[in-house]
């Protein structure tokens, strides 16, 4: 039966879950593809620390770099995570003429515009489905379930951190800060947050989804980003008692002409989804991803985005994939973005001033004469119209919150608009921007 060699680089709870999986349903694997997945190698810092497997048969290391150039490893397997060594590992394991498989997002975000074209001239496969949202196939179904259509948008809830977090928010009436020492005594969260809270983790899944859904290269640094941090459990009830649900979403649409793209959208930021959307019911640290075509329309994803076996589950079906057509070659496979590699375009990003939103605006004023008057002037001078105004109950500092919907403008009028607002003498400086989706399904 013909076999393939697996090593695996990292030991922690996701590269332990797929060791699990590679041990423990190699019959399953077997059966399903008519051939053997085989770990044989693996590496990691701390081999001592029992991880209740039986590693009988595979060569433990501490040393990745015996790994990824030993002949007797067919397909690489890095969960090191972030940006080195682990690039540096999975480039000598394409020129040693290895596979890799990876879920390391911050890897093809940065990198993956360098992995590509070398994987391809050597005719070598890089799979990185878990590399967004966990055990949730929405890489694969874009690449190959949805490659007839033409992508219209990308939604995503894609940080299970930050969802949780916000469904914690909402349902107990409490304030970021207390729901996230909860989250962090969960181990929902890191000690250092900002990388899920600040919006970064989700901006690299949102570029590769962008990329892979409009055939552009991933430009990461280029993604427009908000986190959820100056959210309050105020905003949140004002956003339900108007029919709405905040949502940290990862939103990319394509822009031009006739269908032909000329520009991308990409955006992350806490974003108001109707009550009866498919999005808003999504809770807790669950991930979803809305992917709509012009033919298919409408599709969702929906699941773990995280964790070990969800994780794990997507990173050993990848290497099923690959091993489905060694040791021949990998020419039935899709590409890795979803599109021929000399086809993909180097798009713009659309600046983030030109996109057009509806917009849920939290004001804090002092409650005296006018106020709403001027606010609303300046909107109506920037071409702002208004869908809805709500006026809170008065704080004990006398200051009011005012709360407003508007109808579809663009960014930049939107913040022009605000920094006069801002300059009132009767306006705090504590002001709420969050767009509002209503297209979400």
């Amino acid at each position: 039966m013909t076999e393939l060699r697996v090593g695996l680089l990292g030991l922690g709870t996701i590269g332990t879950g797929v060791a699990r999986i590679l041990i423990e349903q190699q019959a399953l694997i077997s059966r399903r593809l008519g051939k053997q997945v085989r770990l044989v190698a693996a590496a990691d810092r701390e081999l001592d620390r029992d991880r209740g497997l039986d590693f009988s048969g595979v060569r433990l290391s501490n040393d990745a770099n015996d790994i990824v150039s030993a002949d007797d490893v067919d397909l690489v397997v890095e969960l090191i995570g972030g940006y080195e060594p682990a690039c540096s590992f999975v480039i000598k394991a394409l020129e040693s003429g290895k596979h890799v498989v990876t879920a390391n997002k911050a890897l093809i975000a940065k990198h993956g515009e360098q992995l590509f074209p070398l994987a391809a001239a050597n005719g070598l496969q890089i799979g990185f489905e878990a590399a967004v949202g966990g055990g949730i196939p929405c890489m694969k179904a874009l690449r190959e379930g949805l490659a007839a259509n033409a992508i219209e948008s990308v939604y995503g809830i894609l940080n299970g951190t930050c969802n949780f977090i916000l469904t914690k928010m909402e349902n107990e009436g409490v304030d970021y800060a207390d729901v996230l020492k909860e989250a962090q005594a969960l181990g929902y969260a890191e000690a250092d947050p900002a990388f899920d809270v600040e919006g970064i983790d989700t901006a690299q899944k949102l570029s590769i989804l962008a990329a892979m859904a409009f055939g552009s290269k991933i430009r990461f640094e280029e993604v427009f980003t908000e986190g959820i941090t100056g959210i309050k459990a105020g905003d949140i009830q004002a956003a339900h008692e108007m029919g709405y649900r905040i949502k940290l979403l990862g939103i990319a649409k394509p822009h031009g002409v006739d269908g032909v793209v000329d520009a991308v959208e990409m955006r992350v930021h806490p974003t108001l989804v109707p009550l009866t959307s498919q999005m808003a019911q999504v809770s807790d640290s669950y991930n979803a991803v809305q992917i709509s075509g012009n033919y298919v329309e409408h599709t969702m994803y929906y699941g773990r985005g995280a964790g070990e076996r969800p994780t794990a589950s997507a990173v050993v079906a990848d290497i099923m994939d690959i091993a489905s057509g060694f040791p021949d070659g990998i020419a039935h496979l899709a590409p890795p973005m979803g599109f021929v590699e000399s086809s993909r375009q180097d798009l713009p990003t659309m600046p983030m001033a030109d996109t057009e939103c509806e917009y849920f605006i939290r004001l804090m004023v002092n409650d005296q004469p006018g106020v709403i008057a001027s606010v609303t002037s300046i909107l109506a001078d920037h071409r702002i119209s208004l869908e809805a105004l709500t006026q809170k109950e008065r704080h004990k500092s006398h200051n009011v919150p005012i709360i407003m919907l508007t109808h579809e403008t663009t960014e930049g009028n939107l913040q022009a608009a605000i920094s006069r607002i801002i300059g009132l003498d009767a306006v705090e400086e504590d002001v709420l921007i969050l767009r509002k989706e209503s297209a979400v399904a």
